[in-house]
């Protein structure tokens, strides 16, 4: 890539060259015409010497000259000024020396007056006519065909030698040129090359680092932003990978017991021919509750995996849901009273709206309640608090039994948390019961956390927005 751009910036830069050197000639060609026409607008070219000649000085007319602020001067062939109006700038003694002097240099270059002078050779008189110069281009390429010089040839060879010099210094510097200011791309074109190869290679933290305040360093801030991306894309797959597997592990770990329990006493029914009544009657009672453990285990991973997917939709409607708490609590104290828990309420009678799922959001508070049933004693006390605020719905849910370890704060939401001390598989739970209920919530648009400055029991504190 750098060497494909460099021979274009070198391709670019000769180009240039090339139109360079041609507007050269143009302008050289451009600047001899407009010295022509200049000269041909001038007031000094429409009254020259030659045009104002006469033999008798008397009749000549000078008075165009002098209305536009000429000169005109008569030098005998005695070298005496015989006629002079207007601008004068003879030496005040003219010899030949210095009259041969002031018609040499009166045709030099930059001079800022314009001389023509003209010689009458029948009255033997010289006429000199004085314009003074506002702006001359003095330039002009003379070459004379029809005289042969021997310095033609040196004169060309000089002017060749110099053309020549000309362009292969002009050449040289626009290839040194080309390639330096080719670096200023090529080299951040290589960083980021170099880093896309590393990110294609599976390097995900790869970055560039140009510290350019320009369209490379706008790019290279882009592509970081990518590489970001890519980088927490490919974590989050890993994770999700890894969490696959361990729900996989999971599944078939909390199945294979229920399951196991199932296929022995159905295979020891079906082995044993004499039993009575009440063996059999115990034995089904065993297989009953385990398949129904394993239902309920298939029945929430079920419920877990949809909200996972895209047709997961909430129906939700505005309601009081101060009023809506109070019929799902009624509908918990069957299951509170049997298992021995005592509870407290504290729901305000304002009303509170809010838009939720009705049959989601139950899902919530039962689990709640079954995952405080299963994992506590019969004693412990239930208490649940409703408090409004200006845009949240604040539902707090403790319990007084034997707690969650604050070290599981941020891992209590996620299916089959290993390691949970509160988690009893004897207990009838499913491990999935709080996974579903992080689920609900944050589709609503809330979040539940576990408080973790509790030093009896357990607190889950939940926000929902207000409607």
């Amino acid at each position: 890539m750098k060497k494909r751009i460099s021979n274009r910036f070198v391709a670019d830069y000769v180009l240039m060259f090339l139109i360079s050197t041609l507007i050269g000639v143009f302008a050289v060609t451009l600047l001899s015409f407009a010295s022509d026409v200049i000269s041909k607008n001038l007031v000094n070219y429409n009254y020259t010497a030659e045009k104002i000649m006469t033999d008798d000085l008397s009749a000549m007319d000078v008075e165009q000259v002098l209305e536009n602020g000429g000169g005109v001067q008569v030098v005998s062939k005695n070298y005496e000024v015989i006629f002079s109006q207007g601008i004068n700038n003879l030496p005040e003694v003219l010899t030949p020396k210095t009259f041969t002097e002031f018609l040499t240099t009166s045709q030099a270059k930059g001079n800022p007056f314009s001389y023509s002078i003209a010689y009458n050779p029948r009255v033997e008189f010289w006429l000199l006519v004085t314009f003074p110069t506002s702006i001359r281009i003095d330039f002009a390429i003379v070459h004379n065909p029809e005289f042969l010089s021997v310095d033609t040839q040196r004169v060309v060879g000089v002017i060749f030698a110099i053309v020549l010099f000309y362009l292969i210094l002009l050449g040289i510097s626009t290839v040194i040129y080309s390639k330096l200011t080719s670096l200023s791309i090529v080299n951040p074109l290589k960083k980021l090359c170099s880093s896309a190869s590393q990110l294609r290679a599976g390097d995900y933290t790869s970055r560039v680092d140009l510290n350019l305040d320009n369209e490379f360093g706008e790019l290279a801030t882009i592509f970081n932003e990518m590489a970001d991306e890519i980088e927490k894309e490919i974590a989050l797959r890993k994770q999700s990978d890894e969490n696959r597997k361990k729900l996989i592990l999971d599944i078939s770990h909390d199945l294979k017991n229920p399951l196991a329990s199932i296929i022995g006493y159905a295979e020891f029914c079906l082995i044993k021919t004499e039993m009575t009544t009440e063996q059999l009657r115990g034995y089904l009672t065993t297989i009953y509750n385990n398949s129904s453990r394993a239902n309920r285990l298939m029945t929430d991973l079920f419920e877990l995996s949809k909200m996972e997917t895209s047709d997961y939709v909430l129906v939700k409607e505005k309601l009081d849901f101060a009023e809506y708490l109070r019929e799902q609590m009624s509908e918990a104290v069957a299951n509170l009273d049997s298992a021995g828990f005592s509870y407290l309420f504290h729901i305000p009678d304002q009303e509170i709206m809010a838009a939720v799922d009705r049959q989601q959001m139950s899902r919530v508070f039962e689990n709640l309640v079954d995952n405080a049933i299963n994992h506590n004693q019969a004693g412990t006390q239930i208490e649940l608090s409703l408090m409004e605020h200006p845009k949240m719905i604040e539902v707090r849910f403790k319990d007084n039994g034997v707690g969650i370890s604050s070290e599981l704060s941020d891992q209590i939401f996620k299916p089959f948390v290993k390691g949970d001390p509160v988690r009893s598989r004897e207990s009838g739970g499913t491990g999935l019961g709080l996974a579903i209920v992080r689920k609900v919530v944050k589709a609503h648009g809330g979040t539940i956390k576990l408080a973790v400055d509790n030093k009896v029991g357990s607190e889950f504190v939940l926000f929902l927005p207000k409607s």
